[in-house]
């Protein structure tokens, strides 16, 4: 099975209206090696230098998190690596609407189950659900059309909402980011019994991309349904994830994987500049 080599350099950070003593923060940018992706190489660097620990949180996120203690007005952190990716697979997950019912499948996946401030529905998104789930047999074919749905009547325009806008929001007004339709998605499948997972990773905007071309990449974010397995969707652009998806976090929302966050004693933060640059080497 033929995939992609993706080299990637992700740069954000902080600027600062004057001088910040100190500040503390976790980057979330680093992929996770998994049975559909291997990492080759993965470094974060900071500026002003400091020193990094890594470690995985209760998700199995990979968090680097480090200390400046140097007055500094900006704060710069750019994380590279190189993941080869495998194409879909393109199996169906196998569970019946009893098998997610189970006593024991239902404390399994708990905290995937239940809604959060920003996946949380309101009764017209509720009905949608409940309609969606009685025209389907089985959880992933209605799972499916969760995303179906959405991907159609949801529109993806640039800068149309921010990270504090939630589910319903973004129904309402019928457009968002990657975000909003997979904070969209993860609440109607909650909504139906169906275990749902908030990724953040990696996309490569082009499917046949050319090797060795530098593009400008996005942050990105997607969901992952359990029915029997694992079964990972882009409601965004509409396809199943392959090997121009790079994983990186996993959570019940954003909340739980934001590329960089911190707190700081100082003057106010004037803005966060963020790039993505990937390159398919084969």
């Amino acid at each position: 099975m033929a995939g992609w080599r993706l080299e990637i350099e992700h740069k954000t950070g902080f600027n600062y209206d004057g001088r910040v003593g100190a500040s503390y923060n976790e980057a979330r940018m680093t992929p996770r090696d998994e049975p559909h992706q291997a990492v080759l190489d993965a470094r974060v660097q900071v500026w002003p230098a400091a020193r990094t620990h890594r470690y995985e949180d209760y998700w199995g996120t990979v968090v680097t998190a480090f200390d400046v203690h140097t007055p500094h007005e900006r704060l710069a952190v750019t994380a590279s690596a190189t993941v080869e990716t495998l194409p879909a697979d393109g199996l169906a997950a196998g569970a019946s609407w009893a098998d997610l019912a189970v006593p024991g499948t239902v404390d399994r996946w708990h905290e995937l189950l239940l809604p959060t401030p920003h996946t949380a529905l309101d009764e017209e998104l509720t009905a949608l659900a409940d309609e969606l789930r009685g025209a389907h047999d089985t959880p992933h074919g209605a799972a499916l059309a969760v995303c179906e749905r959405v991907n159609t009547e949801v529109a993806y325009v640039a800068g149309s909402t921010g990270v504090q806008t939630d589910a319903v929001q973004a129904w309402r007004q019928r457009s968002g980011v990657c975000q909003d339709l997979s904070h969209l998605t993860a609440g109607l499948l909650r909504a139906m019994g169906v275990p749902a997972r908030y990724v953040s990773g990696y996309l490569h905007p082009t499917a046949d991309a050319p090797i060795d071309e530098p593009v400008v990449g996005q942050s990105h974010a997607w969901v992952e349904w359990w029915a029997g397995r694992w079964t990972g969707f882009d409601p965004t652009n509409g396809i199943v994830i392959g090997e121009r998806h790079v994983v990186v976090g996993r959570g019940r929302e954003y909340g739980d994987v934001p590329p960089l966050k911190g707190v700081y004693a100082g003057p106010p933060n004037t803005g966060q500049g963020v790039s993505v640059q990937i390159t398919r080497r084969r």
